[in-house]
Formats: C-alpha cells, structure tokens, sequence
C-alpha cells in the first residue's frame, strides 16, 4: 500500500504552512520584544552597549526561547489553520464530499513532527550555541566572568567504580593549567558499595598530562599510617587535559549532538548527569509534541464545524497551555529525580498524543 498526498490534502498543508509562519512570526516578534528589553537592562548595567551590539545579543538570544514555544506555533498554526478553512465552508464541503479528516489531519500531524525531527538535529543545535554565547556576554557585561578568573581555588572530581578522587587546587597557572598548592582526596568504594575515605595528598605542584598527575614535593598519609613524603609522585587520572578544568555547559546549551559526550564525560568525572539525560530525552520527544499538539488543534477545528462553538477553540488554546504546564511540571520532578528522566520527558508528549487522539476520534467516528 503506498501513501501519496492528493490535491486536497496539498492544499490543507499549504493553508497550514502559511498559518504556521504567521504564528511562528508573531510569537518570534514577542520573544525578540522582552529579550530586547532584557538585554539592554543587563549588558547596560555595566556599562553603555550600541543599540546594533544589544540587536546582536539578541539574535543569539532568542532562538532558545523560541524554540521552547515552538510546541504553540503548532499549536494556534494548525488552529488558525483549520479555522480559517472552516469559515470559509471549505472543510464543509471536503466533509461534504464524503472525505475523511484523517486525509489531511494525519498529513498536517506528519509535516509536524518532520518540523520537529528538524528543529531537533538542525535548528536546535544553533540556538545551543546561541545560548552559550548569550550566556558568557552576559557574565563578561556583568562582571561574573572576572569575578570568576579571581577565584583562588579550583575543584575537580574524578574517578570510577573503585576509586574516586576530590581535587582542590589553592590557585590555576592559566598558561600551563597546573594547580599550586593542591590536595587530593582518594576514596575507595568497598565491596557493599560504600565510599571510605582512604588517602589525603597535599602536593606543591600538580600538573594533568597523558594520563596522570604529576605531584612535586608531595605529602601524602593513609588512614592510621604516617606521612610519607614524595619528592614527584604520579596517580592515574581519565580527564582529558584540554576539558578538566572547563566549566560544563548548562544542558540548554548543549547541542542535541553533543548530549550523548557529555554526559559521558560527565559521569566519568563522578558527576549527576540527571539534567542532561532529560534534556536529551526532551529533544527526542519533542517531535511527538509537535505531532499531538497539530492533531489537538485540528480535532477542536472539526468540532468548530460541526458545533459552530467558537468558545472551544479558547479551550484548545487552554489545553495547550496545561499540556505545557504538564511539560514543565514533569521536568521539574525529572530534574529532582523523583521521575526518572526517560518518564519525565515522554510522558507529557505521550498524555498529550492520546487526548488528541481521542477527541479525534470521537469527533470523526463517534
């Protein structure tokens, strides 16, 4: 059985198309309107900013704001959309002609999630880098970066099932990125499953190369056992050199692409990726979103037809709301574990999949 989309359905999809860059175009206005106001207040805090460099931040800005609103541009797109067929007694005269709404709502449903595959692996991945950009202007405008580059310590975890090790570093050599006056930690996990503390080093120098650290002038004393002095001293170590002491990016601003390395890299250093691994999931569930919230909105336009209820195209609206809100609540248990991540990202999308299935079809088949 082939599928192939026929005149009507083509023109369904161009009429949704057009609703759906108005939408896009209306809410991208918005976003760009408070983020402009939001720019010039925080880089002009610190001093003044040219109207063109607050236009530039904002460019880098918003894309990550819209992106999250996406899920309404398909929202009011499809339902403006399908409105606008209706007043016009097209969609009565395709019902009329004994067509199903299944022709041309599981075509718009379809371009919908095909937009939303590439809102993940392409428009995404700008805004990420948009949003990285926007974030260190803003800590560079306020003062947040320098604050940053005067801090005396640094603090670096790292380590695997067997062992695990909490550096401190008294001050960073930025030329060569070793640490003066550091101190390791070494803890050692039993066979129940328990960290003991085992060993405390406290070195002049610690330098991160090939693989280990090398430790001058070390001290270093096991639990119940004296202190032994180390003239160099060298510990394994699996941070890469060039990525152990930056800073890792907020998972929204991290690139679909490059989540899976992340977190990665994350858990080898002993730290929670919870929030990555949602917001990976999040990304991979947002092209079921997009789909539902197209086929929400189209099954309340066949109800506008055959009711001739205008009020429920203000309930559809409301119920895109609390399916976002619904969103925004699972991610927060996501992010606190108390869902865990995979639940946390797919079951918004899933609940809003079915509602819109459902009120489909009772409004086609009874």
């Amino acid at each position: 059985m082939t599928f192939r989309l026929g005149r009507i359905e083509r023109y369904v999809l161009l009429q949704q198309l057009r609703a759906l860059g108005v939408a896009l175009a209306v809410i991208a206005a918005l976003v760009m309107l408070i983020d402009f106001v939001e720019v010039s207040r925080s880089i002009n805090a610190s001093g003044n900013a040219s109207a063109l460099r607050v236009l530039g931040l904002v460019l880098v800005k918003s894309p990550s704001v819209i992106v999250q609103l996406l899920p309404f541009v398909f929202l009011f797109g499809t339902l403006g959309a399908f409105v606008s067929l209706n007043r016009r007694s097209e969609l009565i005269a395709m019902r009329a002609a004994g067509i199903s709404a299944w022709r041309f709502v599981l075509p718009a449903a379809g371009m919908a999630v095909v937009f939303g595959v590439l809102a993940v692996t392409l428009f995404g991945p700008l805004a990420a880098a948009g949003d990285a950009i926007w974030q260190q202007e803003r800590n560079r405008g306020s003062g947040a970066a320098a604050q940053a580059e005067a801090q005396s310590s640094v603090w670096l975890r790292e380590g695997d099932d067997a062992r695990q090790m909490i550096i401190r570093g008294g001050r960073q050599e930025r030329t060569t990125g070793r640490l003066m006056d550091a101190t390791f930690f070494i803890y050692t996990t039993t066979p129940d499953g328990q960290r003991s503390f085992s060993e405390r080093i406290d070195a002049d120098t610690a330098s991160l190369t090939a693989g280990r650290w090398r430790l001058t002038n070390a001290v270093g004393a096991q639990t119940g056992q004296r202190a032994v002095r180390y003239a160099t001293l060298d510990l394994p170590s699996n941070l890469a050199d060039e990525e152990a002491f930056q800073r890792f990016a907020r998972p929204q601003s991290t690139s679909f692409w490059a989540l899976p390395g992340q977190i990665e890299r994350i858990e080898s250093a002993g730290f929670a990726s919870t929030a990555y691994r949602l917001r990976l999931q999040q990304l991979l569930s947002t092209p079921l979103m997009y789909g539902a919230m197209s086929i929400l909105a189209a099954a309340f336009s066949l109800r506008l037809m055959r009711l001739g209820d205008l009020a429920r195209m203000a309930v559809s609206a409301v119920l895109g709301f609390a399916f976002f809100f619904v969103n925004q609540f699972s991610a927060a248990m996501g992010s606190a574990e108390v869902m865990p991540p995979f639940l946390a990202a797919w079951l918004p999308p899933v609940l809003t999949a079915l509602a819109a299935f459902t009120l489909l079809f009772y409004t086609e088949d009874g």
